[in-house]
């Protein structure tokens, strides 16, 4: 049984025994509360979904995109990456109580928090400046290199003081390192919601490309990418896209060959798309779904 079939078992559990739940989009869901995934990145395995196919361009994009602390999304859609672009529109924004914020600003987010937490800081509040806050990802490079048996590589997305000002609250919330006996590097990644259908793919193969770069800057192997979600749900409206990927027979996951030699957080922020390389992924057919706004 190939690793992808977890995610299958888990699309059919909310499908046959999730509630019907309302929610903030007004679609509705079906949702299950309390789930985990485990994917194996040893020897470059990189935990693409192959029973539909995956914008793995999109996936690293948005990942850079948050490792520089990044927070205005044009610059994702100028690369073709729209996937913010719902979530910022003037009315999104509006409706959010962000009349402030300019239209593609996805607010003091998770790059934000990533690298600059508490640190950047809007006119509308008061307090620190950008850059004066704190650089939690560095933090976790270090401990990585400097006291491995730590129990405190972490780092998170969600500042209560600040979850507000964003154009959502994170969903992907905090994410753990854990260097094992094997010289391997392994993440657990929190959700607090999650869209199964459309979204956790997407978060799925962006952490695993996350540990496959702290891993290669660290001097370490990818060991262990493990998901743990709260309200794990899939939207009404993407029922019977999840049946038809249910039914479809996986294949083997790819594997990523980070291209240039990384030592630093700097030489990870430096990186672009075409330095990665994504070896035998086989998929099949893109299954179209709108995303619940």
């Amino acid at each position: 049984m190939t690793q992808e079939q977890q995610y299958l078992d888990l699309l059919n559990n909310i499908l046959y025994n999730g509630t019907t739940k309302k929610d903030r989009t007004g679609v509705g869901t079906n949702s299950l509360f309390g789930s985990i995934l485990r994917f194996s990145l040893r020897d470059g395995k990189l935990p693409v979904l192959t029973t539909k196919k995956v914008f793995i361009r999109g996936v690293i994009e948005e990942l850079l995109f948050f490792v520089r602390g990044e927070r205005d999304s044009k610059k994702l859609e100028a690369k073709g990456v729209n996937i913010w672009k719902g979530n910022t529109t003037r009315e999104f924004l509006d409706k959010r109580g962000l009349k402030y914020q300019k239209e593609g600003d996805i607010g003091p987010m998770y790059g934000v928090q990533w690298r600059d937490f508490n640190g950047e800081i809007e006119s509308h509040h008061t307090g620190k400046g950008p850059g004066e806050g704190v650089d939690q990802l560095q933090n976790a490079f270090n401990l990585i290199k400097n006291d491995p048996t730590s129990r405190r590589i972490v780092v998170t997305a969600y500042n209560p003081a600040e979850a507000h000002m964003g154009c959502l609250e994170p969903c992907h919330m905090f994410f753990q390192f854990n260097v094992n006996p094997n010289g391997e590097l392994d993440c657990l990644f929190y959700m607090r919601s999650i869209d199964c259908f459309l979204g956790l793919p997407f978060n799925i193969a962006s952490y695993a490309v996350l540990t496959h770069m702290m891993a290669k800057a660290t001097g370490l192997k990818p060991g262990e990418l493990v998901f743990s979600g709260g309200d794990t749900h899939l939207y009404l409206n993407h029922t019977e896209q999840a049946k038809e990927q249910i039914s479809r027979t996986p294949f083997e996951f790819p594997t990523l060959n980070i291209k240039k030699d990384i030592n630093s957080i700097e030489d990870m922020e430096k990186l672009e798309f075409e330095d990665f390389e994504i070896i035998g992924y086989q998929s099949h057919a893109a299954i179209k779904a709108d995303m619940a706004v």
